[in-house]
């Protein structure tokens, strides 16, 4: 089973790299460009019985080890 995890940052919670892709952006002739938000996209195989036993041990990887639950959201989808 393939499945890929999307982890960003919170509201409210700085994104300094975001900043920096925008200020390259707007260096670039993007002036249009109000706000970027950097993030982070994970694609996991694994063995699971089904969807329910695969998305209950994706949860815990994010929660464990693949994202910061204070700072960051995550988004588990099985392709």
């Amino acid at each position: 089973m393939k499945a890929r995890i999307t982890v960003t940052l919170k509201n409210g919670v700085l994104d300094p790299q975001g900043r920096a892709i925008a200020n390259a952006l707007h260096s670039l002739g993007f002036g249009g460009v109000e706000d970027v938000r950097q993030g982070k996209l994970i694609e996991v195989e694994l063995k699971a019985a089904d969807e329910a036993t695969a998305h209950t041990e994706l949860d815990a990887m994010c929660r464990q080890l693949l994202a910061n639950p204070v700072i960051e959201n995550y988004r588990v989808e099985l392709l």
